[in-house]
């Protein structure tokens, strides 16, 4: 995978990202649609996690999840949620910006201590548990937010939402 469509591909997902944590109720951080849910507020604590792995993708080798908090605490402000969001995507865009071809070619690992999840060069890794794993839980928050009755962005054209009548 090439740098330019992995970077075109990021600054893409990201954007669409940011657009429906911009529409978040404060007020309704608490509120899950089922009792298996997760909040909103951790969902959305989910994607902010979700990227910070995709930096830790860049940054390193490896990501050995026995090392890492299984859950955080849920973020209860908007404010913070957008903070860090902002924060990480601009370092993950530099850090794609300052990689090379080589670098997104080499071998990453997802493991649990002793156990292997997964190995895959960087770029693929990035790809299929960074994006395409912030998609899906961004779907997901696309739903809460319609249960909410609050209007979804469109993603790849526009939303029920933004339909003209």
């Amino acid at each position: 995978m090439g740098k330019d469509l992995i970077i075109g591909d990021a600054r893409h997902e990201l954007a669409n990202t940011r657009r429906i944590l911009e529409r978040l109720p404060e007020e309704q951080l608490e509120w899950r649609p089922h009792a298996k849910s997760m909040t909103l507020g951790g969902l959305t604590t989910h994607l902010i996690n979700l990227l910070n792995w995709q930096v830790a993708m860049i940054e390193g080798p490896e990501l050995d999840l026995a090392t890492v908090p299984r859950r955080r605490e849920a973020l209860t402000r908007v404010a913070d949620v957008l903070a860090e969001f902002d924060a990480n995507a601009a370092k993950l865009e530099q850090l794609l910006a300052d990689s090379d071809e080589q670098s997104l070619g080499e071998e990453w690992t997802l493991r649990s201590g002793d156990r292997i999840i997964m190995r895959r060069p960087r770029a693929l890794a990035l790809r299929t548990i960074g994006f395409s794993h912030m998609i899906h839980h961004r779907a997901q928050l696309g739903v809460y937010l319609r249960l909410l009755d609050i209007p979804v962005p469109g993603f790849y054209g526009p939303s029920a939402d933004e339909q003209v009548q």
